[in-house]
C-alpha cells in the first residue's frame, strides 16, 4: 500500500446500498480468491469484475487505484489475523495467540507475504484497528508500561514475519526442486551426508525427514521470545 492515496478509501463512505451492487468486503474477497487460485500476479480489476459478474469500470466507483486495492486486500487478510472469542485471562496465553492466529492466516494464503512485503502500510482500515486493538487488549494486564508493551507487540510481529517470510522461500524450493537441476543437486547432498563425513548435518536432516515440525518450532521460538522479553521489561519492584 501507498501514502493517502489509499488513505482515501477509508476516509470515505462505501456507496449506499441503493447505488450499491457490491461492498468492499465483497470485492476485496474475490481478489483473495484469485490470488489464492492462479497467484497474485492474476489479481487485476478485469479479473475481480468477472469474478463478481460486474463490468470493469463500475468497479472504480468503489475501488479508484491500485493503493486501495491493495488496502482492501491487506485489510481482509488483517480481518483474518482476529483471534475469534474471549483472548485467555493470562497475557502471555493472549499475546502468543494472537501470533499464532497471525501466523495461520498469513500461511492460509502464501502469496501474501512476498506480495505485500516493502509496501507501505496505508493507514489502517477496519480490520486493521480491530487487530491492533485485539493486540493491546492481549496485553492489559501484563505488568508493563505501555512503551514496553508497545516494544513487545513490535518484536513478536518481527518474529511472526520473519517466520512466514522464511516459510514462503521454503515453499519456493520446494517448487523449484522439481526441476532437474535441483534433483541432481539433491541427490548429489544426499550422498555427501551418507559417506560419514559430514554426521552433524546428516543428523539434521534425518530429523527433517523424521518431522521435526515448522510448528514446533514456531512454538518454541515464540515462549522463548515473549518470556525472555517479559523478562527484560518486567518493572524492577517486580524482581
Amino acid at each position: 500500500m501507498t501514502d493517502g492515496a489509499a488513505a482515501s478509501l477509508w476516509a470515505r463512505p462505501e456507496p449506499g446500498t441503493r447505488q450499491s451492487r457490491f461492498s468492499r468486503s465483497q470485492i476485496a474477497a474475490a481478489a483473495v480468491a484469485i490470488a489464492d487460485a492462479d497467484g497474485f500476479e492474476a489479481v487485476s480489476m478485469r479479473r475481480i469484475a468477472a469474478a463478481l459478474g460486474a463490468g470493469t469500470m463500475s468497479l472504480y466507483r468503489y475501488v479508484a487505484t491500485k493503493a486501495e486495492l491493495l488496502a482492501l486486500i491487506d485489510d481482509a487478510l488483517l480481518a483474518e489475523t482476529l483471534v475469534p472469542g474471549e483472548l485467555p485471562a493470562d497475557w502471555r496465553a493472549a499475546i502468543a495467540g494472537v501470533a499464532r492466529q497471525t501466523r495461520q492466516a498469513y500461511l492460509s494464503h502464501p502469496w501474501a507475504v512476498q506480495a505485500l512485503q516493502g509496501k507501505a502500510a496505508a493507514p489502517a482500515g477496519p480490520a486493521g484497528l480491530r487487530h491492533a486493538e485485539q493486540s493491546l487488549a492481549a496485553l492489559s494486564g501484563a505488568p508493563l508500561s505501555t512503551r514496553a508493551k508497545l516494544d513487545l507487540l513490535a518484536i513478536v510481529a518481527d518474529y511472526v514475519s520473519g517466520h512466514l517470510l522464511h516459510a514462503a522461500d521454503a515453499a519456493r524450493r520446494l517448487s523449484d526442486a522439481e526441476t532437474a537441476e535441483a534433483a541432481a543437486a539433491h541427490n548429489y547432498v544426499a550422498a555427501r551426508l551418507a559417506s560419514g563425513d559430514f554426521p552433524h548435518l546428516a543428523a539434521v536432516a534425518a530429523g527433517e525427514a523424521a518431522g521435526d515440525s515448522a510448528d514446533k518450532r514456531f512454538e518454541l521460538g515464540l515462549q522463548l521470545l515473549i518470556n525472555g522479553v517479559a523478562e527484560l521489561v518486567q518493572p524492577a519492584h517486580d524482581d
